[in-house]
């Protein structure tokens, strides 16, 4: 997915877990640190790479439970920045990725190239990036769907933020989007608005719902958040292989993506069961989002979701620790 994968926020979630940071241009000197479990004499160890959105904490969460209470692994996680998590992976600071969006670049250096990263197979979930809005407003306005429509609704979609246009919200300035050339490209009256993070993306939107007005906002799925506000896509120029690619020019949807886990090689050829566990660990959006409600509505501990969702799911999570 070229130059297409969001990058969330990471200071806020970094403070909130007590997570390690990787991030900017300080992350390859930070990647040579040793893990914290490092020192432990005999100890079977596992590092995590963890970014910021809720989802691939519920992978990491769902993961190092059953490494640590199933298998007898103590779980260190680190939350790393997309394409430093590359590296670190390949410099052995972490073992495995569980929520890659893709990165043909880091691909092509690390798998084809050095062969110090491993695919370690799907996670069993599809990503997809896309322009929506709340399904209420495309009830009493279906042709809302269909981007050549959205001008005639540009005076309704304005805010003070957006400059007398129409507003497209985004999340985070740090998220790669084709947002801004898509506006241009396709020749809409829009400002595409950052509201700083994933956190406060959603604590808009869900005002916006609270009030009934309407709204365009950049999201995707795997998300909780569709089962507290439903929200209709709106369909962009059909995505063919390719068209993302010069991202000045770009005038297509974004593509469905099956999200995938990395392994550092070394890790994957002797780290025994806790690799042979972290390859078959395989399930469902609709899994990942119940867990990722619980972290970001119910307000448990990763941790603390973790364990609800492994009591009550023995026979999805069984096959993985055999």
């Amino acid at each position: 997915m070229p130059r297409t994968t969001p990058r969330r926020a990471l200071a806020a979630v970094a403070a909130a877990t007590g997570l390690a940071v990787l991030t900017g241009c300080g992350a390859a000197d930070m990647t040579r640190q040793s893990s914290p479990y490092a020192a432990a004499q005999g100890a079977k160890t596992v590092t995590l790479s963890v970014q910021s959105w809720v989802g691939a904490q519920s992978n990491t969460a769902v993961a190092s439970y059953l490494l640590e209470h199933e298998l007898g692994y103590r779980v260190d996680t680190v939350q790393v920045d997309e394409v430093p998590a590359w590296d670190a992976l390949s410099q052995g600071r972490v073992d495995a990725i569980l929520e890659d969006w893709g990165h043909p670049e880091q691909e092509q250096r690390y798998v084809e190239g050095k062969k110090t990263i491993t695919p370690g197979g799907d996670l069993g979930v599809t990503g997809h990036i896309g322009w929506f809005v709340p399904t209420y407003f495309a009830e009493a306005h279906p042709d809302v769907t269909d981007w050549k429509n959205l001008g005639k609704y540009a005076d309704q979609l304005r805010t003070p933020e957006s400059r007398g246009k129409g507003q497209l919200m985004d999340g985070s300035p740090s998220y790669i989007t084709n947002d801004k050339a898509l506006v241009k490209n396709l020749g809409l009256d829009f400002e595409v608005v950052f509201a700083g993070s994933e956190a406060a993306q959603i604590t808009q939107i869900k005002q916006f719902a609270k009030e009934k007005k309407p709204f365009l906002t950049y999201w995707y799925e795997p998300q909780w958040l569709f089962q507290r506000v439903p929200m209709t896509e709106v369909k962009l120029p059909e995505y063919t292989e390719g068209c993302a690619d010069d991202t000045e020019k770009v005038a297509c949807a974004y593509p469905r993506t099956p999200l995938q886990k990395y392994l550092n090689t070394h890790f994957a050829e002797s780290g025994g069961e806790a690799a042979d566990f972290l390859k078959r660990f395989h399930w469902t959006k609709e899994q990942q989002n119940e867990v990722s409600l619980m972290i970001a509505e119910e307000k448990l501990s990763p941790q603390q979701a973790a364990k609800k969702w492994v009591e009550r799911n023995e026979n999805v999570w069984k096959s993985w620790v055999k």
